[in-house]
């Protein structure tokens, strides 16, 4: 399934609403690399790859940026696990 995923630039954030819950990933910016700190995906609307679609959204624009990946969140450093074409 495809989402709607907004940048948030100012927030750092990548978001997506579904179902009426809002679905995000926040990063930071250091050292050339963008680092997802945070992968939330609330209760009602787990398990339909909205975490995997937001990740890889952000991690799209890092590569865009000319920024590395770089993984704090437990599930950006299982993700980029399983995509190592990404780094």
């Amino acid at each position: 399934m495809e989402y709607l995923i907004n940048h948030q630039p100012e927030r750092k954030l990548f978001t997506t609403e579904v179902e009426g819950c809002t679905a995000y990933v926040e990063y930071d910016l250091t050292d050339g690399s963008l680092n997802i700190l945070h992968t939330i995906v609330p209760p009602p609307i787990e398990g339909k790859g909205i975490a995997s679609a937001l990740v890889k959204k952000a991690y799209e624009y890092a590569a865009d940026q000319g920024l590395k990946p770089k993984a704090t969140c437990w599930y950006a450093v299982k993700w980029l696990e399983r995509h190592p074409e990404v780094k």
